[in-house]
């Protein structure tokens, strides 16, 4: 028996995100801009439960200078989009009652689906929203930063207290007349926005941070390789990023550039010796040599070790064809023929999701031409079973002496 191993490398996401903004007091020309986030799947061997693609991209932001620890304990990643920029054209009003005509800002926060496609043509759903934004402000001194103050209220809480629907990460660094702050905005939030004590002629945002959370399929079902696709987002008056009436971005558009890269294992072993096959019948050929008794059947069970968190089939190729199956055959040209199955470990399912316990491999394929991975399975135990039934044991004993063989070949491919 000889056995042909298809390998898939590992699935790989890496992802990258960043936003940031920077002003003028003029009028800018509409822009754009384009940023990447890339993901990776690879099957780790010593956390072989764990299935999920893993954000490579780089942190940027607040969470990269200013509160390391503090993104790490609530699960989130900042990036920053340098060329993005807020600035106020005719100031901000004391006391302001319409929210827009002042500090406003509302992000995509709720789930966007972003469709990615492999080279193949396979398409999966990623989907991606805003967790959180802020970044750093500049504005006019005087009044400076004091105009964020109300009676009995420090100005420092209007900004280390996120308004709601944002929520407060008790993070702020500020001067005076410029401040560093970050809010979470949960799922579907809308507008937060504060108002100023004293009328400010000039304010400026730049340098936006924001955080994303990122839904990724299930990596086991994908193909190897890379599957990409972008999602836009528009800025501006009433678009996804909209910072009011008061703040004008320079950029219209942002488009976020998704490339998830899947590595995958599959590999097979089999035992020194373990690809010459010897079928005997149950207890060897002793109970008819010294008795008599016709063998029920020739058999020989094989063991291998499998790897494998992607898809794959498995097919016969044979030197002796018998029907749908492999033969064996004597010097004389007679020919019986020898019936292959193949148990798989736990953890590796059939396409009817059923486990897989003997099921026949055929020369057409039919039954295997599917198989997959409810989780990575690494280096587990599975048997490859070859048997010659009672009817053609009975006609191979008619010439005593006579000795069959073949070849059988059984193909794990990953091309599926």
């Amino acid at each position: 028996m000889n056995n042909k191993v298809g390998n898939v490398m590992p699935i790989r996401k890496k992802l990258s995100v960043a936003l940031m903004l920077a002003a003028s007091v003029f009028s800018w020309p509409a822009q754009a801009a384009d940023q990447e986030i890339r993901a990776t799947f690879v099957p780790d061997p010593s956390n072989p439960m764990v299935n999920q693609f893993e954000n490579k991209t780089p942190q940027a932001g607040v969470c990269a200078q200013w509160m390391a620890a503090r993104c790490k304990q609530l699960g989130i990643f900042s990036l920053r989009l340098p060329q993005l920029a807020f600035v106020t054209g005719k100031g901000i009003e004391a006391d302001h009652e319409d929210p827009r005509q002042g500090f406003m800002l509302t992000v995509p926060s709720s789930w966007r689906d972003v469709e990615v496609v492999h080279g193949s043509g396979d398409t999966e759903i990623v989907q991606m929203r805003i967790a959180g934004v802020g970044g750093g402000w500049n504005m006019s001194y005087p009044p400076g930063v004091s105009a964020w103050a109300r009676p009995g209220v420090p100005w420092q809480s209007a900004w280390q207290s996120a308004p709601a629907p944002c929520v407060s990460t008790n993070f702020l660094v500020a001067a005076l007349a410029y401040a560093q702050f970050f809010w979470l905005t949960p799922e579907g939030a809308g507008a937060c926005a504060r108002t100023p004590s004293v009328t400010i002629p000039y304010f400026r945002w730049s340098g936006l941070d924001y955080a994303y959370e990122l839904r990724t399929p299930n990596p086991l079902t994908m193909q190897a390789g890379e599957y990409r696709g972008a999602l836009s987002y528009a800025i501006g008056r009433g678009m996804d990023f909209d910072m009011g009436d008061e703040l004008s971005p320079n950029i219209d558009r942002v488009t976020l550039n998704f490339v998830l890269s899947v590595e995958h294992a599959l590999k097979v072993d089999i035992p020194a010796g373990g690809n010459r096959i010897e079928l005997v019948p149950q207890g060897g050929w002793q109970n008819w040599l010294n008795h008599g008794r016709t063998p029920s059947r020739l058999f020989r069970d094989q063991t291998f070790v499998i790897a494998a968190s992607s898809r794959f089939k498995m097919q016969l190729e044979c030197s002796v064809i018998a029907g749908n199956t492999c033969g064996l055959r004597n010097n004389n040209g007679d020919e019986v023929p020898v019936q292959v199955a193949v148990s798989l470990p736990y953890g590796l399912a059939g396409q009817d999701d059923q486990a897989v316990s003997r099921r026949p491999l055929r020369l057409d394929g039919v039954g295997t031409e599917l198989f997959h991975p409810r989780y990575y399975v690494n280096d587990r135990p599975g048997t490859l079973h070859f048997e010659v039934t009672r009817d053609d044991v009975a006609d191979m004993l008619k010439q005593p002496g006579s000795s069959y063989s073949g070849m059988v070949t059984v193909i794990w491919d990953s091309e599926v």
